[in-house]
């Protein structure tokens, strides 16, 4: 078997089709050191199980804001969770979701693969969505900005970002952002994941609201909630979130043995244990919005086409609410995916030290501006790149092979939206706690023994799972850093370097980090040969990292360093 194996591994590298991913021995001018086209099959695999969760889980949380569906809400109250026309409308949105997210998920990471030519797989981001589906939008649409208007703002990030990367400016501008603010915004969004995954909207259910405490221990059964979900009684006797608080301790039994796939895994087995009806934690209740869902479980395989979130734009941009919410998207999004970007390409062996770019990564950012244009369209929040994407780099993968893999499998789920539709909250919200505390492991990186650095991280840390925001996290981390430094450093300034913070020599190296490399080594090859200029050096071949022993877990540790 392994000599058959090798044998189809050389010729397909000596084919084109090996040439243009750079095989190893496919004569490429510089080749991916122990990249095998078995390999790589295997490594796209491996990144889809690892990322397969985000199907439901986004489809969820969108559906939270509510869509396109409207309601009587002076007669059924401001979430509308009462009105049965609203809950049915609900359950077509969150098939839209579905086909939306394995649609832009399969035509992103197949461009990546094909284009950019890394093992770096694409979605709707984490985190991004939550934003968007409770903050922009609110909860059932109960926010300032409507589901529409949200649309309209992710297209035109996309554009923004389209014209930055073609220009360069978008890899010069990463490097704008504190390093220790970039790490305490992954560590924040963390925790605001796990608050999600803990509420009954989108998690399992152990957190309610209070009228005293603001939150308060929940866990009632459905029967037990008014109509904000806050339990009346019987706390922490309903079914279902004991089901989740056993779904989380089962992935994380898992991921202790770090068994592939761990997070998936845990999702399934809580979903069907919830899919039989005649029970006390069953996603099908005998009810007309229950009935609905569960005919369509039934198919089992069919495809549902987008029928409510289709380039539903809604273009007016003259609240200052929309335009907060660009420019969160922008920064969010900067921080998220080009730090995950630039991390993967560090494991994967592809970045240069000395300018801090990595091998493919214009093309790159064009594929990701491009696709959360495009994911705009179908009714999506901005599509980002996936750490989880290390799940494949750390068996192997080295080309954009791995990530067409991903692509495919993302198409092949389309057509099995009735079990992806049916994967309920209390299944899907041990997986956001898991991703939060993943996201945590930033914390560590955060340079805490100067105060300049150290507590405007702390407070975007605690600031965006509070202040129920990613944006007001990262302003109020923004403006804390600013003031502070800005006053020792005209304190510093003034005294001529006499009065300085004991540890000032501790601090993070703003300036030389924003200005190693140049801003010339950030512009596209192509557009310095359009101005008749000469582009910047290379980047040198890729090594080939040792990826013994690393999980995605471990691939936190470098998350957004440098």
């Amino acid at each position: 078997m392994a000599s058959w194996i090798d044998k189809v591994n050389n010729r397909v590298a000596r084919t084109a089709f090996g040439r243009w991913f750079r095989l190893e021995g496919s004569g490429a001018k510089i080749e991916r050191a122990g990249s095998k086209f078995s390999i790589e099959l295997r490594a796209g695999l491996t990144t889809f199980i690892a990322m397969a969760y985000i199907i439901s889980t986004n489809a969820l949380i969108l559906t939270d804001s509510g869509g396109t569906c409207d309601c009587d809400r002076e007669k059924y109250g401001p979430t509308c969770d009462t009105d049965p026309a609203y809950s049915s409308c609900l359950q077509e949105i969150k098939l839209d979701m579905i086909t939306a997210t394995c649609a832009i998920s399969c035509m992103a990471c197949i461009l990546m693969g094909s284009l950019a030519n890394l093992p770096i797989a694409l979605a709707p981001g984490m985190g991004l969505n939550a934003y968007f589906a409770y903050t922009v939008v609110g909860y059932h649409g109960t926010g300032k900005v409507s589901y529409r208007n949200a649309l309209s703002a992710v297209c035109i990030e996309g554009l923004i970002f389209f014209v930055l990367s073609v220009v360069g400016l978008r890899q010069w501008f990463a490097r704008l952002i504190p390093l220790s603010l970039k790490t305490a915004t992954a560590s924040g969004i963390g925790i605001y994941l796990a608050f999600i995954g803990l509420q009954s909207s989108a998690g399992i259910g152990l957190i309610t609201g209070s009228s005293a405490t603001l939150v308060e221990l929940g866990g009632c059964p459905p029967g037990y909630r008014d109509e904000n979900n806050v339990c009346t009684a019987h706390h922490m006797e309903g079914g279902p979130t004991w089901l989740g608080v056993l779904g989380l301790m089962l992935i994380g039994t898992m991921l202790l043995y770090r068994l592939k796939g761990a997070i998936l895994i845990g999702i399934v087995i809580i979903a069907i244990i919830s899919w039989p009806r005649p029970t006390a934690v069953t996603y099908f209740p005998y009810t007309p919005s229950g009935d609905q869902a569960f005919e369509f479980f039934k198919k089992v395989a069919t495809f549902h086409p987008i029928k409510h979130t289709l380039a539903e734009y809604h273009w007016d941009l003259s609240s200052s609410d929309i335009w907060i919410a660009l420019i969160t998207f922008l920064y969010v999004d900067i921080l998220d995916c080009t730090g995950t970007m630039f991390s993967m390409a560090k494991f994967g062996g592809y970045m240069d030290d000395r300018t801090q770019d990595f091998e493919g990564s214009s093309m790159a950012f064009l594929v990701d501006s491009a696709s959360i244009t495009v994911g705009s369209a179908f009714g999506s929040s901005p599509v980002t790149a996936f750490i989880e994407s290390g799940a494949g780099i750390a068996e192997g993968g080295r080309t954009g092979i791995t990530t067409i893999v991903t692509g495919i499998m993302f198409f092949i789920a389309l057509f099995f939206a009735p079990i992806f539709a049916s994967f309920p909250p209390w299944a899907t919200g041990p997986a956001l706690i898991t991703v939060g505390s993943m996201m945590m492991t930033n914390v560590l990186q955060i340079n805490w023994k100067y105060i300049g650095d150290g507590l405007p991280a702390f407070i975007t840390i605690i600031m965006i799972p509070f202040g129920y925001s990613i944006g007001y996290g990262l302003i109020a981390g923004i403006g804390s850093f600013i003031f502070i430094n800005s006053v020792v450093f005209f304190i510093y300034k003034i005294s001529r370097g006499k009065i300085a913070p004991p540890n000032f020599d501790e601090r993070d190296d703003w300036i030389g980090f924003v200005t190693r490399g140049g801003f010339k080594s950030n512009i596209p090859p192509w557009i310095m040969r359009l101005l008749g200029k000469k582009p910047a050096a290379s980047i040198a071949s890729p090594s080939t990292p040792s990826v013994e022993g690393e999980t995605v877990e471990e691939l936190k540790e470098i998350s957004y360093e440098r």
